[in-house]
């Protein structure tokens, strides 16, 4: 035996936990809604003019369900068993107790919060056991409810919750169950038009149904079936229970979508982390090191010292290199030299311009001046030009 599970079937369709294999139904403990047509007896009316009558609900033994309905797609029909133990258990019996009576089944459970407004009356004290059924006797003190009795509306259907336990066994009688009904507990009785025990059994998670209502096995219902095949298992349901199939058929391919969307989404932020990875990764690559900052911090510096020779009251905060060159050059030649001249012409004319500003060339500046001395002095060539040519004079004067 599998462990115990637990569900509110008011919170998520039975079918779709099945379906996606969330829920073991042969090792489960199944929390379901129900409801049972209910009969009357003893109508009468009060002299207030509240209408009084005994109601005969929640009967002993098997009774047989849609297998879909309570949880068991692969079975056609679920025999569950109700034990007079559980039936009229103290528990059972005072649940019943000063039950509401609403008109219609309301789209939720009755509670303190919302009783005002749905109740039309309610049971008394005084649930009892009759034979193998429940008496109970109700009053209805709303004008619009017993009214709409008085015209016809006279039947009713009891909902109530209760743990269907999966176990199989046969009762006293020798018939065979697959599930029996624990710890039943009343939430309301409602005057219905039509009460839906028999074929019309609806899965009560829509807003105008409580819960599953048994199947009477008779030649009626056996012509209104027809066989419909879902996941591969075909069985056989009425007009009413295709509906609530092709509902919960919806549900499913909703929630298949849903997660095929939601894993697209998924992949694509996946690929897009990976570009951003790859990115960040070839960013921190390319961060300068300490010796290529140094080396440009030593390149703007020396850029600066050139430019400042060039033109003494340069501003170079906030400015790129190829700037300062640029204004340097046309200090120095004009704007019309480096008007429209690359940045690499400029640094090759700033180059030129600067690569001699630190020292004085007496040969360039003569060359570049164009100044030369015609009569140089003070360097001995004259007096000994004046030698050679008069030192035959000498050794003739001699003689």
């Amino acid at each position: 035996m599998g462990a115990i599970f637990l569900l509110d079937e008011w919170c998520q369709p039975l079918w779709t936990l099945i379906r996606l294999n969330q829920l073991d139904p042969l090792a489960a403990i199944l929390m379901l809604k129900f409801q049972d047509s209910v009969t009357l007896s003893g109508v009468h009316i009060t002299g207030e003019g509240y209408l009084v009558a005994d109601a005969f609900a929640v009967r002993t033994g098997i009774q047989k369900y849609a297998g879909f309905e309570v949880g068991r797609p692969d079975l056609q029909v679920v025999n569950v068993y109700r034990s007079a133990d559980e039936v009229f258990s103290a528990a059972t019996l005072q649940s019943f107790s000063h039950t509401p009576v609403t008109n219609d089944h309301p789209s939720v459970a009755v509670t303190k919060d919302n009783w005002k407004d749905l109740a039309v009356g309610e049971a008394s004290t005084d649930v009892l056991r009759d034979g193998g059924k429940m008496k109970i006797p109700l009053i209805l003190k709303d004008a619009a409810a017993i009214a709409a009795v008085q015209s016809g509306k006279r039947e009713l259907s009891a909902g109530y919750g209760c743990e269907l336990v999966w176990e199989d066994g046969v009762t006293e009688d020798g018939t065979a169950y697959q599930a029996k009904q624990v710890n039943i507990r009343a939430n309301h009785i409602a005057i219905v038009q039509r009460g839906r025990a028999g074929s019309e059994f609806r899965i009560g998670d829509s807003a105008d149904a409580w819960g599953a209502a048994p199947i009477i096995a008779d030649e009626e219902t056996k012509m209104n079936l027809q066989k419909i095949t879902f996941d591969g298992i075909t069985i056989e349901v009425t007009d009413a229970g295709a509906q609530a199939i092709a509902k919960l058929q919806g549900q499913i391919e909703k929630l298949v979508s849903d997660a095929a969307e939601a894993t697209k989404k998924i992949t694509a932020q996946d690929t897009k982390i990976g570009e951003l990875t790859v990115e960040l990764k070839t960013a921190q690559d390319a961060k300068p090191t300490a010796a290529i900052l140094d080396a440009l911090a030593t390149e703007r510096s020396t850029v600066i010292d050139a430019a400042k020779k060039l033109k003494s009251d340069i501003v170079t905060d906030g400015k790129d290199l190829a700037s300062i060159r640029k204004e340097a050059v046309a200090a120095k030649f004009g704007d019309d030299m480096v008007k429209d001249a690359s940045a690499d012409t400029v640094a090759g004319m700033f180059l030129a311009a600067t690569k001699d500003t630190g020292t004085v060339d007496p040969v360039r500046q003569t060359l570049v001046n164009r100044v030369v001395d015609a009569a140089p002095k003070g360097n001995g060539q004259d007096a000994y030009v004046s030698r050679i040519q008069d030192a035959w004079k000498g050794d003739r004067a001699a003689s």
